[in-house]
């Protein structure tokens, strides 16, 4: 959250040298946190909180839901890896959540999101935001409660999973737990 800050205050740190980050993470990684957020590109998860490379693990899928891929992949970074939190992030204006809100009939497998969607959208309602927080809450509850990796570190103290919002247009996190 502080490089959250920093990143909306324009006062980044990420300056780092890329040679050095590079070579200290040929071998191995060691990121701090772990991110599920949305693949949307105007959500830059680095960026938004002033890191670089091997600080934060990210997995991205639209509508930041938290499949048994992801799953596993947070699993990896919380287990293996080390991660001491897990953020669940939702964003404003996403289309994942605004689709499910619609539920129109879509090309291709995109209507495939909207049953991991839609709990959001029952609880919420059709207020884009509203159903985007709860969407991110539910899947931070689905992680702790689905993954007996995940749970069992919660569990011991050793891992904590949040949810968030991220503003676009201000580029503020806020923690939704």
């Amino acid at each position: 959250m502080d490089g959250n800050k920093r990143f909306t205050s324009e006062r980044l740190t990420c300056e780092h040298d890329l040679a050095i980050l590079k070579q200290h993470t040929i071998e191995k990684q060691e990121p701090f946190a772990a991110v599920l957020s949305c693949a949307d590109s105007r959500v830059p998860i680095e960026l938004v909180f002033d890191q670089s490379i091997g600080h934060i693990f990210v997995t991205r899928i639209a509508g930041n839901i938290a499949t048994s891929e992801i799953i596993a992949s947070l699993e990896y970074g919380a287990g293996v890896l080390g991660t001491k939190v897990i953020l669940v992030m939702g964003h404003g204006g996403c289309g994942a959540v605004k689709a499910a809100i619609q539920a129109k009939a879509v090309p291709g497998q995109v209507s495939a999101l909207y049953p991991h969607i839609q709990p959001a959208v029952d609880q919420a309602g059709p207020n884009l935001e509203a159903a985007t927080k709860a969407n991110a809450k539910i899947h931070a509850a689905l992680l702790r409660q689905s993954s007996t990796v995940i749970s069992g570190l919660v569990k011991d103290n050793k891992l904590k999973v949040v949810a968030a919002f991220y503003d676009v247009g201000t580029g503020t996190v806020s923690v939704l737990e």
